[in-house]
């Protein structure tokens, strides 16, 4: 009697446990449905436009989409974006001619602007100061020299009707290389399993405010073994990473082309080699050094949890472009 009772209540445990999993299952995943609809209702989650190596090798967003940055768990940051038929961001489709004037803003995330409003850019700014001009922005994260270069040489006769090209630059990244190839870690994100990523909101915005960061650190250290902390460079260590930049610098002008009367690098002398200005300034590359003005400002400059250019940040670039074009007009 008592074998019997005791199969009839293993029976009993084994269906209730039975029932215990299926609701633990089905109510994690009506929580996950809810949080979904939730982060998509109140526009929590980012939208991340496709991107494409088109067929010169330039590596840029695929023409014509539009959709919203937000940044920050409370969306400190919400900005419209939107790509033209070029594949940047711009409220200008690009199309130089020789009859009118045309400055190009080439560079990294800065110039792409995705953190404001395509329709309140630096090239917008620039436009309500300087009449009768039109400014375009070739801006993608991630630019550096050699793409910026690679893409003005690529597109050759594009960028021969176009009166005046700034390009960004900061030392300590965008000098890395001194040839231009399609980098194959960042197309990766078009590939599974980021483009599933990509269809949920919630994954997106767990992403974005770092819950996800354990994981990552975890995979980085499985992969590594060990994790080793960065050890700080030596002089003679920063020394030599200068100069192995600017020669990067001499092989890429060197491999693509540099027009020096029309084109202007946009750059921050405080966190620029001294051995690097020194070579163009006995090589008349014309720059502008924006750091003096940034510096000046009483308010931030930056994003409270971002180190791209606020609003202010934003005005004070465009003054100082400004300010430089006139000056070069007058004289």
């Amino acid at each position: 009697m008592m074998i019997i009772l005791t199969d009839r209540l293993y029976i009993f445990n084994f269906k209730g446990m039975k029932r215990l999993i299926f609701k633990i299952f089905l109510y994690a995943i009506l929580i996950i449905l809810a949080l979904e609809v939730w982060i998509r209702v109140l526009y929590l989650g980012k939208d991340i436009p496709n991107r494409y190596v088109d067929a010169n090798k330039v590596e840029k967003w695929v023409p014509n989409q539009n959709g919203f940055s937000v940044t920050g768990n409370r969306r400190q940051n919400f900005s419209e974006y939107r790509i033209n038929d070029f594949g940047f961001n711009s409220h200008h489709e690009f199309k130089p001619t020789s009859d009118k004037i045309e400055i190009a803003l080439v560079g990294d995330s800065f110039i792409e602007g995705f953190h404001q409003h395509y329709y309140n850019s630096i090239g917008t700014k620039i436009e309500s100061k300087l009449s009768g001009i039109e400014v375009y922005e070739y801006g993608y994260a991630g630019y550096d020299m050699a793409d910026q270069l690679h893409l003005i040489s690529a597109y050759k006769d594009h960028f021969e009707l176009i009166d005046h090209v700034f390009l960004g630059i900061k030392f300590s990244n965008d000098l890395r290389r001194g040839e231009y190839e399609v980098i194959k870690d960042r197309m990766r994100l078009e590939k599974p399993p980021y483009t599933i990523i990509k269809k949920s909101k919630l994954l997106i915005y767990l992403q974005s405010i770092g819950v996800m960061d354990p994981l990552k650190r975890f995979v980085t250290t499985a992969n590594e073994h060990q994790h080793k902390p960065k050890k700080e460079k030596t002089e003679e260590e920063i020394k030599k990473m200068e100069e192995k930049y600017t020669y990067n610098f001499k092989s890429l002008v060197s491999l693509y082309g540099y027009d020096k009367e029309k084109f202007v690098l946009l750059l921050n002398s405080t966190d620029t080699s001294q051995l690097f200005i020194n070579y163009l300034n006995e090589n008349n590359y014309q720059y502008i050094d924006y750091g003096p003005a940034l510096d000046k400002s009483k308010r931030p400059t930056t994003l409270i949890y971002d180190a791209h250019w606020n609003n202010k940040g934003r005005e004070i670039i465009t003054d100082v472009i400004c300010e430089y074009y006139l000056e070069k007009l007058s004289n």
